[in-house]
């Protein structure tokens, strides 16, 4: 599955200096009289922030899911760091408020997953929602399936699903080959670290894989059924990680339904692989201003990414340079927290 970032943001129409034309009996201010529940009764959104860990079940889109979160959690703004198509289930990351500046992080981590692969038949979307375009009676043995999949090991080409999100020529894969064009997507450069089966019988066989970014699932199913001659497509598909969060720390919905505020991660768990300094009051307000310090101390980091706190709260994260930290996300949780005690 290729990650994709999708927020959600309120839009509010331009209104013209003098606003709606007059109307009989229309408020002198010229306004159009409220439709519906009046705006000073709507609730107003929270300024919550931090990361849930949605356990995304079949037949939901990754849109949907972060539109019912945040509907859950009242909040501003909210968007998802990783697609996950509604036929596969499993770890879908979901920022709120402020955690979005942190997303980048969680899509760049390395991802799990378990899927299933039906062997006898390609379709033109790679998984069972498509038609079948070629098709076989050999089925592979688990030893064959085995031996085939070092050679998607490691670095690799891999040619994106035709059905996908991949841009070309500013539209969207999908759209195009919905519409019959013919899609000629160029191979790209993914990195597989892991791939072991799990279970195999005669017409399927479950594997476990673990990726980077940007690497299709579907794609590697094609792959090796055209390799093993006996074509292949994903008929199920679990994402079981994504970065720092793994199964063990996910909810459903129903769950969220039930509380949200136990299932809400602080924003910082997407940095958990990134180094932390903490730092002074008065540099933690140069850094909110965008302004770099210098880093003192023996545990201070020299080079690279690297995240500050000021009394436990989150103010910014950059890089490293030459012993100053460069901020280039800063945070607003409250402002810079008085030191604690």
């Amino acid at each position: 599955m290729q990650d994709e970032i999708s927020s959600e943001r309120a839009v509010e129409a331009p209104q013209g200096p003098h606003g709606d034309a007059r109307r009989e009996n229309a408020p002198r201010s010229g306004r159009r009289p409220p439709r519906g529940r009046p705006r000073h009764d709507r609730p107003k959104k929270n300024d919550v922030s931090g990361w849930v860990v949605l356990d995304k079940g079949v037949g939901i889109t990754s849109t949907q899911a972060v539109a019912v979160v945040k509907r859950l959690f009242n909040a501003k703004k909210a968007g998802h760091a990783g697609t996950l198509d509604p036929l596969a289930s499993g770890i879908l990351p979901i920022a709120l408020g402020e955690a979005t500046k942190t997303v980048p992080f969680v899509m760049d981590g390395r991802k799990a997953y378990r899927f299933e692969v039906s062997w006898g038949v390609e379709t033109d979307t790679d998984d069972a929602e498509g038609r079948p375009v070629a098709t076989s009676d050999t089925r592979p043995t688990r030893e064959a399936v085995e031996a085939a999949l070092p050679s998607f090991v490691g670095e690799i080409e891999q040619v994106p699903p035709r059905f996908s999100a991949i841009k070309i020529q500013g539209e969207r894969a999908y759209d195009l080959a919905r519409d019959g064009e013919v899609v000629e997507l160029v191979a790209r450069a993914v990195r597989i670290d892991h791939l072991s089966v799990i279970e195999h019988s005669g017409d399927r066989t479950v594997i476990a894989a673990e990726c980077g970014k940007g690497t299709y699932v579907r794609a590697l199913a094609r792959d090796l059924g055209r390799m093993l001659s006996c074509y292949g497509h994903v008929s199920a598909l679990r994402r079981t990680r994504v970065g720092p969060f793994e199964e063990a720390g996910a909810c459903s919905i129903a769950n969220l339904e039930e509380s949200t505020e136990s299932h809400l991660h602080p924003v910082e768990t997407a940095l958990d692989e990134v180094p932390s300094v903490a730092v002074s009051r008065d540099m933690g307000l140069r850094l909110m201003r965008g302004q770099p310090v210098i880093l003192r101390g023996h545990d201070a980091p020299m080079e690279g990414k690297a995240y500050a706190t000021c009394g436990g709260v989150l103010v910014a994260v950059g890089d490293v340079e030459r012993g100053e930290l460069v901020p280039h996300r800063v945070f607003h949780l409250g402002g810079t927290a008085q030191p604690r005690n």
